[in-house]
């Protein structure tokens, strides 16, 4: 049986760009609405997802070379549609039933967010991809991952990495040899023990909440569907 019976899927912009580093990589965004899809075919789990827009625009970086932050930041909540829609497309050929929802209206291409209807969407079995962040500047996605998982009552956060990184680890496994995973750590170790994983507004939000937070490797194939039925993949914040 599965461990949790809604999830909220975080999946970053920089997923998107596969070995390219910037753009859409067709094939990626079809691995990513694969690991869905796969989850979504087996079990009755429902599967609401936020994107990031990294592989397109990134606001912070822009702010720090002398862009207004809030400018910048609404550019990159755009950039997150882009990625909703590319999502949407790979998940509909798969036959998957989806909703885009946006925080900032564009009626022609999206839903607004709304609290209620993305809840009904997903009891219907559709999956749920929520865009443009949390409409606000500031805020990053990944908070916009925890306000939406707890808003709709998701029991888990999933928070899929992509580049090779299967979990939290001690220092960077990619230039520290003698790092090392952590199979389970608290909310406030990864708040105050600089640990830079996640945002730490997220990881607050989540700690008030209860919500607990998975790590791991998204382009793992099979490892999505491996954490709902309760196999020891990735890092748990609990």
């Amino acid at each position: 049986m599965p461990r949790w019976s809604r999830v909220l899927l975080k999946v970053s912009g920089e997923a998107f760009a596969g070995s390219a580093g910037y753009g859409i990589d067709a094939e990626t965004a079809n691995t990513i609405a694969a690991e869905i899809a796969s989850v979504r075919d087996r079990t009755a789990v429902e599967m609401a997802v936020v994107v990031g827009g990294g592989n397109i625009w990134r606001g912070q970086q822009h702010a720090g070379a002398g862009m207004d932050r809030a400018q910048a930041d609404y550019m990159g909540m755009l950039a997150t549609l882009i990625n909703a829609l590319a999502l949407q497309d790979a998940l509909e050929r798969l036959d998957q039933p989806t909703r885009v929802q946006t925080a900032i209206h564009m009626a022609q291409i999206a839903e607004p967010y709304i609290r209620r209807r993305a809840i009904r969407h997903l009891e219907k079995g559709r999956v749920v991809i929520f865009g443009a962040g949390t409409g606000n500047p500031f805020f990053t996605t990944d908070t916009a991952a925890a306000l939406r998982a707890v808003e709709v009552e998701a029991e888990a956060l999933l928070k899929g990495t992509h580049s090779g990184t299967d979990g939290i680890y001690t220092a960077d496994p990619r230039t520290d040899p003698d790092a090392v995973k952590l199979d389970r750590i608290s909310y406030i170790d990864l708040v105050s023990g600089g640990i830079r994983a996640m945002d730490a507004t997220a990881a607050t939000l989540c700690m008030e909440n209860n919500l607990p937070i998975v790590m791991f490797d998204l382009m793992q194939a099979g490892n999505v569907l491996s954490i709902i039925e309760g196999r020891p993949i990735g890092t748990i914040v609990a």
